[in-house]
């Protein structure tokens, strides 16, 4: 599985999931902390990846729609 790690979430969880055969990315490994939610959402559908984050922002469905 594809995930990018948000800036809210410590490096290392994208290495543990790297040692467990998933591709994984922070938002560090491609410059994009300090980002606004919209763009990181963006590059995530892009990419094909599962964003992991605590950001509550993501969870409004009404901004972010479950089939996107």
């Amino acid at each position: 599985m594809k995930f990018k790690i948000d800036e809210n979430l410590p490096v290392e969880v994208a290495d543990v999931l790297k040692q467990s055969g998933h591709d994984a990315v922070s938002v560090y490994d491609e410059g994009l902390s300090g980002e606004i939610d919209r763009e990181i959402g963006r590059v995530c559908q892009e990419e094909q990846r599962a964003l992991l984050t605590l950001g509550l922002d993501f969870a409004d469905i009404r901004a972010y729609p479950p089939p996107q």
